[in-house]
């Protein structure tokens, strides 16, 4: 068995993805996880942790402020502004003695308690600092009784033991007491540049400086002169022994104007305020480059814009210890992996937070008070805990529900660097350039990640398998968490064009479909069974035969069924989903495009191997074709890819479809006989009182529509193919028609006798022609292909020629019966007496004697058309009518108007009168005319015949029932037989007149002449008379055909015919040639013609005889030339071939009959003679 399948396996994802696809969680853990290592750090982050958590930021003692008079002027310890006024200047603290404005009494965070420790322990008042230490170590205690879990998780998760973390708490404790007494910092702070800044001066611009303070040492940059984006690059050095000193950095405009002098002697600030920002020292720690915004120092301030500082610290006893960011990542990470790979089981616990800021709830609340105290503690921001939090649980992002967290943690960071404030101008880039997490470290975090999404997602049937509702809701977050990396990528890291998130997850789905297609093809029967099969007897298939074979067609039923299966989950479970782009993505669409395209790529291969051994029933390939057709129209039609688009499955099916056809034609043929034979058994009864055929039809069409059926519900869209179809098929209907048609014709002759069969049997013709009609429509009517189209109309046109000529075999079949009636119709007519013009007042009795004419013929037609209007249909009535009406008439015509003489063709004729050529003896033929019972009607019988026929017409008409008025008026066998009555009326030159004016062709059409003779002919009209000479001169003859042993003596015998001759010479001979078959004679002969007509209406017969004695004169052969000819010339001369009778149509005969019976007309008796000749028996024929 061939390989249906020669093609190489479409990979699930790309190679670089597959290479990932083992390590990617790992990759991304080790990216981000270093600090579980690290023991020296992790020691320091716990004693830390420790000394955070022991005497929390969050519960200092806040300061007890109330309004005071200063006696000296002093100035406030948070702005450094004068306090100004007579009494009641400022605030001051009752307990650490700091004085502040009113204004700056918030701004304050330094604990009261600590600084009024270290106040009276530099002011020697050993007491009230005792009392004060005992306040703080009650206050730790309580701490450490009212929180141990907190302590004991921070133990847990460094992994201490209990004594050692027991030894640790003293410690801090005591570090906690000492305060800031053993502690001093060298501070590095490089001013780098500042953006957006307010513009001061009247030019809309500003000359921006920036001062920077800690503790009491305060150093400045230098001016830089109109412009509001300016760089410093200036570096500071300062000492630091106090931890709770804040540091300073505010940014002035140089001002250098009457007004900035005058207020530079009133308070020590004379430029205008731009902006501050204030830095905790103790939040400081290694190396850090940030962008600090501009804040207010009032609210009437005015301030915009960011300021960039690098920041180096180096802590006395710690200058190798790592920053407080790193601190915090190591506190972060050990927690974050205790909770989850220790005592989680590996599974990540989502907080249960509501509200706005429920994003920056990490951990459940005893860890996340652990990460928000350090946080406080040591200055690190919100955002680098969410992008620390963010970077943990991408370790975990397939674990059930952290999707949606890091979606919404990503879009919150996005939000916080792109969307920045009215206060400041500095791009999304710039912020998160300065980031204290790390830029690079934060991307390439990201790019891992969208790694990894999008292997998983092209995986999404198994990694979010449809019957797991959540983890239905993960990929939904998965995917909302690809949206977020794009944005960021967009909107933060601004990239121009990075991938679109509907296009990575559309690939993404695109490759999972492309695997599981590949999936369900190798693994077709066993997954049918599996799914679809409950049957525990049924025989399972060998390995070989359970894939796709030419043998038989039972893998692709199964491969279809698989494949609805997943478009089926894709669209109910996938879609509403996945359902993020709307526009530009449906997983169902896309699984039902996938799918398609992949099986069609496998079904056309496998219908060209099939169509090469053909080992499969065409039935079987037809239903398969249903089976695709249904698939397409079902979930491909209306994609958008394949709207407009014609599909290329109906040609795979094409050949087997054809052969169907070929064998439904066969089937057809089968079926035909067999109803045929039934209808013949039962007698061609009519299959009901209203349906006037037999059953026959109604089979062989229904066998037929069927056919069709099948054919049209296969909806083929390819209008070629459906035209391929229709012409076979119409082929079909014409061979089965035919052969229905043409054994009906063969035993129709056999049933004419007998009384409805034949009637049924050519209705049977009409309902095949009926039905054919309306088959034609349903094949598509106007729109049928247009060879098709041709097959059905001329089998229409030869099933309407089978009708007729049925219709004739019928209407003859009376023949018979028609000539006995119309014979004794004659014997009637001839009864009737009286030979001149009826009067008037004799109307009457015409009509009586007409009625009596008639009467065997009604009684003939009454009992007869009375049982063909019951059971022919209307158009199979009406051809029989025609049919009679036919024979009626031209068995009135030859019966009575123009009796036979002995047959119907011209040598019959001519044999009557062979026997009369003299003239002497017309008389016997007058005798045999009445013996053949042929007569010369009288003008009162012409009468009676003209009202028969009047009565017989509107007998057929039938009061509109019958036959059209008007077809019957222009019927030519009507018009013939009135020609013929007319003919009787008309004078013998009239009749002669029409012979010679319509008779042109007499002597035309000699294929064989018998001799030539040469003639020379002159016209000559008189000018006064107006008679016309006619001059012929008969030069000679040439090649005369005749045997004989006798004498022989030729001679040429010239006469003219046309009326008005009775008193003229009509007739010459020349001298006859003794045995010469070439004679020449050189006679001149004239004829005078009168001049009533023209010589159009004149002919010239030549006859050339031969000379017997006491014999008649034997005839060799006959020329004819009609005066109208050379009428124009007015002379001709020219040889004429002689020919062996004259020819004559119906016309010429009709008058050559009733010529024939004037026999007391010598012009008549002499016409008939001539136009009766015809070459004499030669001697030994």
């Amino acid at each position: 068995m061939p390989d249906l399948r020669k093609k190489k396996p479409i990979p699930l994802v790309s190679d670089l993805a597959m290479s990932l696809v083992q390590s990617r969680k790992a990759g991304i853990a080790m990216a981000n996880r270093t600090s579980l290592k690290d023991e020296e750090l992790k020691s320091h982050v716990y004693r830390k942790t420790l000394q955070a958590l022991i005497y929390p930021i969050s519960s200092t003692t806040p300061h007890n402020f109330e309004v005071w008079t200063a006696t000296t002027p002093t100035y406030c310890y948070e702005c450094e502004g004068l306090l100004w006024g007579i009494a009641r200047q400022g605030m001051r603290c009752t307990e650490c003695g700091v004085k502040c404005h009113e204004k700056c009494q918030d701004l304050l965070n330094a604990d009261c308690l600590q600084r009024a420790a270290e106040k009276s322990s530099k002011h020697g008042a050993e007491d009230r600092t005792q009392n004060i230490i005992m306040a703080m170590k009650d206050r730790m205690k309580i701490r450490e009784r009212n929180k141990p879990e907190i302590f004991d998780l921070i133990r847990d998760v460094f992994e201490m033991a209990k004594i050692p973390h027991t030894q640790q708490m003293k410690t801090v404790k005591q570090s906690v007491l000492d305060g800031t007494s053993k502690w001093s910092a060298k501070i590095t702070i490089t001013v780098l540049c500042a953006q957006g800044l307010q513009a001061k001066d009247k030019t809309g611009s500003s000359d921006p400086y920036v001062t920077v303070q800690v503790g009491k040492t305060k150093k400045r940059t230098k001016t830089i002169y109109g412009n509001l984006n300016p760089v410093w690059e200036e570096k500071f050095h300062f000492e630091c022994h106090n931890s709770s000193d804040r540091i300073k950095v505010r940014v002035w405009d140089e001002d250098d104007d009457i007004k900035s002098r005058v207020k530079q002697r009133l308070k020590r600030e004379s430029d205008d305020f731009l902006g501050q920002t204030i830095i905790e020292v103790r939040t400081l720690s290694g190396e850090m480059d940030v962008w600090y915004n501009l804040e207010k120092r009032t609210d009437k301030s005015a301030v915009s814009g960011a300021i960039r500082l690098q920041i180096s610290v180096e802590i006395k006893g710690e200058e190798k210890v790592a920053p407080y960011h790193v601190q915090y990542t190591c506190l972060h990470e050990n927690l974050f992996h205790y909770l989850t790979d220790g005592v989680g089981s590996g599974g990540v616990k989502i907080p249960d937070a509501k509200g706005d800021d429920a994003w920056k709830v990490y951990f459940d609340e005893t860890a996340q008070e652990i990460v928000d105290e350090f946080a406080m503690r040591y200055g690190i921001e919100s955002i680098y805990q969410a992008m620390t939090h963010f970077a943990c649980l991408s370790s975990k992002y397939m674990c059930p529900g952290v999707p949606a967290v890091m979606s919404t943690l990503l879009a919150n960071i996005n939000a916080y660097y792109a969307h920045t404030t009215a206060s400041t101008n500095v791009s999304a880039s710039d912020r998160f350039a300065a980031s204290n997490f790390g830029k690079e470290r934060f991307v390439k975090l990201l790019d891992q990640l969208h790694n990894s999404l999008r292997i998983d997602l092209s995986m999404y049937r198994n990694n979010f398998p449809a019957s797991s509702p959540e983890r239905l809701q993960d990929l939904k977050s998965t995917v909302d968490l690809l949206t977020s990396i794009t944005f960021f990528r967009m909107k933060v890291q601004e990239l121009q064009s990075p991938p679109r998130a509907s296009q990575v997850v559309k690939d993404c789905v695109k490759a999972c479909l492309n695997s599981t297609y590949e999936y369900i093809f190798n693994n077709c029967h066993e997954l049918y069974c599996r799914e679809y099969q409950n049957d525990p007897n049924k025989k399972d298939l060998p390995p070989e035969e359970q894939g796709p074979s030419i043998k038989n067609l039972d893998f692709w039923p199964k491969l279809i069924t698989l494949i609805v299966s997943i478009i089926e989950e894709d669209k109910n479970s996938y879609t509403p989903v996945l359902n993020q782009f709307p526009q530009e993505l449906s997983v169902g669409k896309i699984s039902a495009e996938v799918m398609w395209n992949l099986f069609s790529q496998d079904m056309k291969y496998a219908m060209e191997e099939h169509e090469k051994h053909r080992l499969c029933k065409s039935a079987d390939y037809m239903n398969l074709h249903f089976k695709v057709k249904w698939l397409y129209n079902e979930y491909v039609r209306d994609l958008p890819a394949c709207k407009g688009s014609i599909p290329e499955y109906p040609v795979w099916f094409e050949q087997f479809v054809t052969q169907w056809l070929d064998e439904n034609e066969e089937v057809s043929l089968e079926f035909l006989h067999g109803a045929l034979e039934r209808d013949k058994k039962d007698g061609f009864q009519q299959t009901s009182e209203h349906a006037l055929f037999s059953c026959s039809v109604v089979d062989v069409f229904t066998q037929l529509n069927q056919s069709f059926e099948i054919i049209k519900k296969l909806e083929c869209p390819d209008p070629n193919v459906v035209a391929h179809y229709m012409r076979r098929f119409a082929k079909t209907i014409g061979k089965v028609l035919l052969q229905y048609a043409d054994i009906i014709s063969k035993s129709f002759q056999s049933y004419c006798l007998k009384e409805k069969i034949p009637c049924i049997l050519m209705n049977n013709v009409q309902q095949l022609r009926v039905q054919l009609e309306k088959m034609f429509e349903a094949m598509g009517g106007k729109e049928l292909d247009s060879e098709a189209s041709d097959t059905l109309k001329e089998l229409q046109v030869k099933l309407n020629t089978v009708l007729d000529e049925l219709s004739a075999v019928f209407g003859n079949s009376f023949q018979p019966r028609l000539d006995e009636c119309i014979k004794q119709m004659s014997d009637i007519l001839c009864q009737v007496k009286g030979t001149g013009n009826v009067p008037a007042s004799a109307r009457n009795t015409v009509a009586q004697d007409a009625d009596n004419v008639l009467r065997p013929l009604m009684d003939f037609l009454d009992g007869n058309l009375t049982l063909f209007a019951k059971v022919c249909e209307k158009t199979v009535l009406k051809r029989v009518l025609k049919e009679l009406w036919r024979i009626v008439m031209n068995t009135m015509e030859k019966a009575i108007v123009l009796p036979p003489l002995t047959d119907q063709t011209i040598i019959g004729t001519q044999l009557i009168f062979t026997a009369a050529k003299e003239l002497g003896q017309l008389s016997k033929l007058k005798d045999h005319m009445v013996r053949e019972e042929t007569r010369s009607l009288t003008p009162k019988q012409c009468a009676i015949m003209d009202l028969a026929l009047d009565t017989i017409k509107q007998y057929f008409h039938a009061g509109g029932n019958g036959l059209k008025k008007t077809f019957l008026e222009k019927s030519q066998d009507l018009q013939s037989l009135r020609y013929a009555l007319s003919l009787y009326t008309q004078t013998t030159d009239t009749l002669i007149k029409t012979f010679v004016q319509t008779q042109t062709s007499q002597g035309s059409g000699v294929d064989d002449p018998v001799g030539e003779v040469s003639l020379q002919i002159d016209i000559f009209t008189h000018p006064g008379t107006g008679e016309h000479k006619i001059t012929v001169k008969v030069v000679a003859a040439n090649d005369l055909k005749w045997n004989t042993t006798g004498m022989f003596r030729p001679f040429v015998e010239v006469t003219m015919i046309g009326p008005h001759l009775s008193d003229k010479k009509r007739k010459f001979t020349t001298k006859s040639k003794s045995n010469n078959w070439a004679p020449k004679y050189n006679e001149t002969f004239h004829f005078i013609l009168g001049n009533e007509d023209g010589p159009e209406c004149y002919e010239l017969q030549a006859c050339v005889k031969d000379y017997c004695f006491a014999r008649e004169d034997r005839v060799i052969g006959i020329a004819l030339m009609q005066l109208r000819d050379i009428a124009d010339k007015g002379s001709c001369a020219c040889w004429c071939p002689l020919g062996r009778r004259i020819h004559m149509d119906e016309t010429g005969l009709t008058i050559l009959r009733i010529l024939s019976q004037r026999t007391n007309d010598e012009v008549a008796k002499e016409f008939v003679k001539l136009k009766s000749e015809i070459r004499s028996p030669e001697e030994g024929s």
